[in-house]
């Protein structure tokens, strides 16, 4: 794993690590270790999506809960997913978020980064 130059940007506790189109494994495992700093499980909801957040419809086919559809848990799960978001998107740089704007859930940002910096599974196989 490469890391930027020394004096990269400043240490904080409060704002992400910057992401700017390079060093994205460094970036990766720094913002990694910012989300548990700030609440353990938000991490789950990053790696593993929005789990039970989904209903069938009359054609059997998922589709997203409603508001009202939502327990209590599923709200707490909506809510940490825009709390990870949050972060995500504050530690990137112009370039980086127009690749990502269309995302909906934390995890849609990580998969759409990790895809365009590291490869499908596929191409990291192959390498």
């Amino acid at each position: 794993m490469s890391a930027p130059p020394k004096n990269w940007e400043g240490k904080s506790i409060v704002r992400p690590p910057l992401f700017n189109g390079q060093y994205y494994s460094w970036w990766k495992n720094k913002m990694r270790d910012h989300i548990i700093g700030e609440d353990y499980e938000l991490l789950d909801i990053v790696t593993d999506g929005l789990l039970a957040t989904t209903k069938k419809n009359d054609e059997g086919v998922g589709v997203p809960k409603t508001r009202a559809d939502c327990t209590n848990e599923g709200l707490k799960k909506w809510e940490k997913n825009a709390k990870a978001k949050k972060w995500l998107m504050c530690g990137l740089g112009p370039d980086e978020y127009n690749r990502i704007q269309s995302c909906t859930t934390a995890k849609e940002i990580c998969d759409t980064l990790q895809v365009a910096h590291e490869g499908t599974p596929q191409v990291k196989r192959s390498r």
